[in-house]
């Protein structure tokens, strides 16, 4: 137990001390990551902005961080707060016993509280991986009570935002501290058009994605002030990179309705909840290029095989040799991401994968009667592979999904940009890459080896990073459509000269990388061709 003295502190010593006694596993498990004291007082002093401020609901509680700086700026305030785990809570309750007006529930938020308002809403919510909680009774409890329909990817952190908003009180202000990846994801558009169609939005902060803002976990993070006021006609959005930038929004909240400046200012109306609103606070890098088009013009981007349990599909040579499982059952397949080392996979590359005794196939038992194989299919269901969520649904269980071998692979996270893999070697991959499929028609033939020597450059990535989902200290994460639906320049535009230059600087390039000595030389010269041809002129 945390002792603490009856006056309530002021400061992060009683979630640091909480920290340390509290096993990390614990704390994961009901996502306790708390609030640093700056990011606190700041949502604090946005919500004592409000002067009719008597009611105040905190939905995840934790240890009060929120409560015990709103009690000393204000102490009469009548505070609500919610908590699930029973440890936390006990401390709660021992840090605020003497605080008369401080009413702590040990419930979840939500499925309690739904018919009652507050004058402020304060909150950072847990946020979890959708696979890590009841989401489908939790998504039903926020459609019923909202009658909306959501995405059944939709988080945690946004359903309690949701939930919160409904419970805001005419003239109150809510201030959330969320990851900021649902401002460009698909589950995101309908908080997004809820906060739209609200009115109560006024200042969304992002953070940029160098320094992690909690400790312990990768995200990101942003701060949405909201507000039920009149003064719904412009929305603010800032960037900050580091904490010690966060004193200039406090000019924002103690002027609040008055404007500061125009930077990154936006009529409510301009706001598209379905577009991703990393163009609202961050400069496109795909402004600097002309002659774009959709990378759908030239290419489809579908992810790759998704087993539903890559340890019983995958095979080693070993452990196809100690099954007895013949190869002519087993598709060769790229499992892990970290088996491919450069950006061209060759066969030979395959081979020495295979000789490693990596996981290097695929079952492949579709129509098979060989005795070896439906043993292992039999030791399947005994360990029951064929009822997990994706085999369940397969007729037979172990059929394979449907991809032909794409030519290009592009990695699904990354930290330095996209990443791009010409597969030589034609064979298959899991989930670990997307699978790239140039698109050819009577009037577009896409040369394959142009194509991805465009895709190697800086300038490929600088455009396509214009579509990134961002997952915390410099984590980048694509999916297929946000590839898809990104822009590229314009290849159609080349001469045929300037193609036989950058096919000649590519052959040259990938003889260095298949030697094991690339040199960069060769790329850097075919990314000044597309700068010298596409960029602005300025």
């Amino acid at each position: 137990m945390i002792e603490s003295e009856n006056t309530l502190l002021i400061d992060n010593q009683l979630e640091i001390k909480y920290s340390k006694s509290i096993a990390l596993e614990h704390r994961k498990k009901y996502a306790q990551f708390f609030t640093p004291l700056s990011i606190a007082s700041l949502m604090v002093d946005w919500l004592i902005g409000n002067i009719s401020l008597k009611t105040v609901l905190e939905p995840a509680f934790g240890l009060g961080i929120f409560s015990r700086i709103l009690l000393a700026k204000k102490s009469d305030l009548l505070i609500k707060g919610f908590e699930i785990d029973k440890i936390i809570f006990s401390e709660a309750n021992e840090i605020f016993s003497e605080q008369q007006n401080v009413e702590i529930h040990l419930e979840d938020y939500m499925y309690n509280d739904w018919n009652n308002q507050y004058d402020g809403v304060i909150c950072n919510p847990p946020y979890f991986k959708f696979h890590d909680y009841d989401n489908k009774l939790i998504l039903s409890e926020v459609e019923n009570q909202l009658k909306i329909r959501l995405n059944g990817f939709t988080n945690l952190y946004t359903l309690f935002l949701l939930k919160s908003i409904h419970q805001l009180k005419t003239n109150g202000r809510l201030a959330y501290i969320v990851p900021s990846e649902f401002l460009n994801s698909d589950y995101g558009k309908l908080v997004k058009s809820v906060l739209i169609q609200s009115k109560i939005l006024r200042h969304i902060v992002v953070f940029n994605f160098k320094e992690n803002i909690f400790d312990d976990v990768l995200t990101t993070a942003s701060i949405l002030f909201c507000s039920k006021d009149q003064m719904f006609q412009e929305v603010k959005f800032s960037s900050i990179s580091k904490l010690n930038e966060l004193s200039y929004l406090k000019d924002y909240i103690s002027n609040y309705p008055n404007k500061t400046d125009n930077e990154k200012t936006y009529l409510l109306e301009e706001l598209d909840p379905k577009a991703k609103w990393r163009r609202y606070y961050q400069n496109p890098n795909g402004v600097k290029f002309k002659n774009l088009v959709p990378f759908s013009n030239v290419a489809k981007v579908v992810r790759g095989i998704a087993t539903g349990a890559n340890d019983y599909f995958t095979f080693s040579k070993i452990k196809a040799e100690r099954l007895n499982i013949n190869k002519q059952y087993l598709l060769p397949c790229i499992c892990k991401s970290v088996d491919v080392k450069g950006c061209f996979f060759t066969k030979d590359n395959f081979f020495e994968l295979v000789e490693d005794n990596r996981p290097a196939y695929l079952l492949n038992a579709v129509g098979s009667n060989d005795r070896n194989v439906k043993k292992y299919l039999e030791f399947g269901e005994k360990m029951e592979i064929h009822k997990r969520y994706l085999t369940a649904s397969r007729n037979p269980w172990y059929l394979l999904e449907n991809r032909t071998p794409a030519p290009i692979w592009v990695s699904v996270f990354n930290r330095n940009g996209l990443r791009f893999i010409r597969n030589e070697a034609n064979i298959s991959n899991l989930t670990t890459f997307h699978c790239i499929y140039p698109e050819s028609s009577l009037f577009n033939t896409i040369n394959i080896d142009i194509l991805f020597a465009y895709l190697i450059t800086d300038v490929a990535r600088q455009i396509f990073e214009d579509n990134r989902r961002e997952y915390g200290n410099g984590l980048q994460k694509f999916e297929p459509n946000d590839i898809n639906k990104a822009m590229m320049l314009d290849l159609s535009l080349l001469s045929e000269n300037e193609e036989k230059y950058i096919l000649n600087l590519y052959q040259q390039y990938r003889k260095t990388v298949i030697a094991g000595l690339p040199q960069e030389y060769f790329v850097n010269t075919i990314n000044e061709v597309f700068l010298s041809k596409y960029s602005h002129v300025s």
